[in-house]
Order: C-alpha cells, then sequence, then structure tokens
C-alpha cells in the first residue's frame, strides 16, 4: 500500500480494544494491508460487486478509510470500479491467480487428467477442493454435449451440497465432521440436500472409504456427480475429480462413469507420488 493508504488507515481505524477494559484501555488498529485483504476478501466471499457504503458495513471498517483503501486498489488495478459505481475484483488479481495455478504441480497434473476423462467419459469434468465450509471448483472440462452446467470455475457451494463436499471432508474425525456439518449444513434451491450433521458424517466417512460418492438432484434439478477423493500421502483428501451429468444418464451406465473417475483419481495420486500401490 501507498503512503496515503497507510495514513488514512492509521489515522482513522481505530478501535478500543477491551472496551470494557475503562480508561486505561489500548487503542489496536488494523493495517493498510489488513484492510486492503478484508475488502478484497468481502467481495470474494459474497461474489458479486458492492458500493463503498456496503462493503465499509460489512468489514466494520470507517467510510473514509475504505474510500480510500478503495480508490488506491482501483488505480492498481487490484479492483475495478463498474459503470454503476459499484467495485469488483480487477485483472491484475486474476493475473497473480494465473501465474499461482502455473506454480502447481498438482494443478498441472489434475488439469491434465481433467481432460482425458472428460474425453474418455464424454461428460463435464470438474477439480474440486475445500474452501472454508464451502466446496470450489478449481478447473473444469465441458464435455462435447449441449448439457450446461450451472457450476463454473470458481463457483462456491455449501459442502452437503455435492458429492465432492462430502469426499473433502471424509477424511476427518467424526466428531469433527458432525460439528462441520452442523455450521455449514444449508437447504439446497432443489430442497433435496441431506442436512441432518449425523446423516451427513456418516455418508461422508463411508464415501471417503469407498472411494466414491454420488449425488443426484441435490444442488441442481436434474443434475448428478460422480467424484472420486485425490488424496495426499497422509492420507487426506485435498481434491476431487468429478464427472457432471444429466441425473438419468448417470445412473443408466454408473459402473462405467465409476470406473474412470476412480481411476483418474488414482492416477493423479501416482503421478504426485501419493500413492505406491
Amino acid at each position: 500500500m501507498d503512503g496515503k493508504t497507510s495514513a488514512a488507515v492509521y489515522s482513522e481505524d481505530e478501535g478500543v480494544a477491551g472496551e470494557t477494559g475503562g480508561k486505561g484501555a489500548r487503542r489496536a488498529r488494523v493495517s493498510g494491508i489488513d484492510r486492503a485483504l478484508q475488502v478484497i476478501d468481502h467481495l470474494y466471499e459474497t461474489g458479486s460487486p458492492a458500493g463503498v457504503y456496503a462493503i465499509a458495513k460489512a468489514v466494520k471498517a470507517p467510510l473514509s478509510t475504505v474510500y480510500v483503501i478503495v480508490d488506491d486498489l482501483v488505480e492498481k488495478n487490484m479492483l475495478t470500479r463498474q459503470t454503476d459505481g459499484s467495485i469488483w475484483l480487477g485483472a491484475r488479481l486474476y493475473h497473480y491467480g494465473l501465474a499461482y495455478a502455473r506454480s502447481l504441480d498438482f494443478m498441472s497434473i489434475a488439469t491434465h487428467e481433467m481432460h482425458d476423462l472428460c474425453r474418455q467419459a464424454g461428460e463435464t469434468v470438474q477439480v474440486c477442493g475445500r474452501d472454508g465450509d464451502y466446496m470450489l471448483v478449481l478447473a473444469m472440462a465441458d464435455g462435447p454435449s449441449h448439457f450446461q452446467v450451472a457450476s463454473r470455475v470458481g463457483t462456491r457451494v455449501p459442502l452437503n451440497w455435492t458429492a465432492s463436499g462430502r469426499l473433502l471432508v471424509g477424511h476427518l474425525a467424526e466428531e469433527e465432521r458432525i460439528e462441520l456439518f452442523k455450521r455449514c449444513a444449508r437447504s439446497s434451491p432443489t430442497g433435496r440436500a441431506e442436512i441432518d450433521p449425523g446423516t451427513l458424517s456418516e455418508a461422508a466417512g463411508k464415501a471417503f472409504e469407498s472411494r466414491l460418492s454420488i449425488q443426484a438432484g441435490e444442488s441442481d434439478y436434474a443434475v448428478a456427480c460422480i467424484a472420486s477423493p485425490i488424496c495426499d500421502r497422509d492420507g487426506q483428501c485435498v481434491a476431487t475429480i468429478s464427472i457432471v451429468l444429466p441425473e438419468q444418464k448417470a445412473f443408466s451406465d454408473e459402473n462405467h462413469y465409476t470406473a474412470h473417475v476412480r481411476s483418474s483419481a488414482e492416477r493423479i495420486e501416482k503421478l504426485m507420488g501419493w500413492r505406491n500401490r
């Protein structure tokens, strides 16, 4: 951050630490870089442009401080200002993300396998990871059919809505899974997603053990997903690879798809040096 941003943050963005501590309470300050990250994180988490006032209210920062930070980030192309004045993520962040993705051996290997599986199965394939209480689509290869998949790269949905979401937490201890689902399980648009923490925990554990998870119509109408976990050398699910296809098609030749998706997950693990068998 440049001088004007830091000065504004440190002179205005102060709050009393330990408000019940009386006169002697020390005042806590939030650094400029922390405030900038709060602004960027808020836009990322909400997934849509927002006005400066709404951002300031969401991150609990003085409006004057957020105006200075936003102007600075827009100038540096980290954020962009829409025609209606709302703020959104800028192209510079996209370039950083691409550079980071290129540096990861895992994403290179997983993306290559994703495209191979797409050709073999003739359906859309996704590589997904975990982002806190959400499943995040990391990469995607569109199948040759006209079947449209709503979730694109960058889509985040609650863990209990998807086959991949359950696998991503399947390696956790049962008590940890139950607490997680108590916190994050939500009803889906179709109303078919399971929300009971105990049931979800049991399903996640069984799916992880069998290296296969199937869900149909839970997050999107008439859409099914067949996923397999990609596990590191410690046995933790770091990502999933999945086939996304029409619900009726998934169950007409289920064994064909499950064999392909399991093999793809195993190949990624072997290429990463995570699987010796």
